[in-house]
């Protein structure tokens, strides 16, 4: 059910929901029926919609081409391929036009109704407000403690702290879209991007829904290795870290070697089996090729980066025309 049509009047306040989506075809039909009726009384307000296609296999192109067809605000972006969700809402984010601007999932976790609060407090002068789940139950008991255990160990090593249990969704003034479309990094952690630019900020909470259809595509592998970007992107802590492993297994080296010479001076000559010798050396063996692995992280990013590829690259836009 496409969202009534609504042409922009004079002086209203445009407002933006950019909405990535990829293999969303089932998603597609109960997002914009919920939907319509809220952008429908925000009549203070005309809107657009940005839908970003990233790349989908099912059908979920033709479905939107068909929903803007009915719709003169809806705008459909399609990218050559799947670069995956962050690359899809910098995508929107660079398209949206909006005086405020919301990115908010297909999925309806995020419920739409919260959108009329969001834009109150804007209203009230702050420039970015944060959508906060105070209640996870409709997600995995793995994903809710994996989730609490990234926010807890990020904001560890991290000078940029993250607000926790907040996603995507939020309002952002216009001045602050302007702020991250002059960040140029190729390798972006979104939520980390929202949090370094700033600006005056409050937060809104509401409990956290269940899918309404199709399932998620993050996986636990996928999980672990955005929280891996997350953490490389805004901290160097973890090459510390290494520094620091690096001087106290010396020390403890150093050590080991005192005892050694005391016991021989005093007991005579000392043989230690072979079984001790081998645990030291695959331990130390075992720290190094971390290490390795930790600072090839960041030699990774920094290569990626050298390259200066677009973040993504737009196949065709659709967008009703006049009648």
């Amino acid at each position: 059910m496409p969202v009534n049509s609504n042409d922009q009047a004079p002086g209203k306040p445009l407002l933006s929901l950019v909405v990535p989506f990829y293999n969303e075809s089932s998603a597609i039909g109960p997002f914009f029926q919920r939907i319509g009726p809220i952008l429908a009384a925000l009549d203070r307000f005309d809107c657009e919609i940005v839908c970003v296609n990233d790349g989908s296999a099912d059908d979920t192109l033709a479905q939107l081409i068909a929903t803007a067809s009915q719709d003169r605000r809806l705008r459909v972006i399609d990218l050559s391929r799947n670069f995956g969700k962050e690359a899809a809402l910098t995508a929107g984010l660079n398209e949206a036009r909006g005086d405020a601007v919301i990115p908010i999932d297909a999925d309806l976790q995020d419920p739409p109704e919260l959108i009329p609060r969001l834009i109150a407090e804007w209203q009230n002068g702050y420039e970015v407000v944060l959508a906060k789940r105070v209640n996870r139950d409709s997600d995995s008991y793995m994903k809710r403690n994996s989730a609490s255990l990234f926010y807890r160990l990020y904001n560890a090593v991290s000078d940029i702290k993250l607000p926790e249990n907040v996603g995507d969704f939020r309002l952002i003034d216009r001045q602050v879209l302007e702020s991250l479309k002059q960040l140029p990094e190729n390798r972006r952690f979104m939520k980390g991007l929202f949090a370094w630019v700033g600006y005056r900020t409050t937060t809104v909470e509401y409990v956290r829904e269940a899918r309404s259809a199709g399932e998620s595509k993050f996986s636990g592998w996928r999980l672990w290795n955005f929280a891996l970007e997350g953490i490389t992107s805004f901290s160097t802590v973890p090459l510390r870290w290494w520094t620091y492993c690096g001087f106290a297994i010396s020390l403890l080296a150093f050590i080991y070697g005192l005892v050694i010479i005391c016991k021989t001076l005093i007991y005579g000559i000392d043989m230690p089996g072979y079984a001790s010798l081998l645990t030291v050396v695959l331990f130390l063996g075992g720290i190094q090729l971390i290490g390795i692995g930790v600072l090839g992280e960041y030699m990774g990013r920094t290569y990626l980066e050298s390259k200066g590829r677009p973040i993504y690259l737009v196949r065709r836009r659709y967008q009703k025309t006049e009648d």
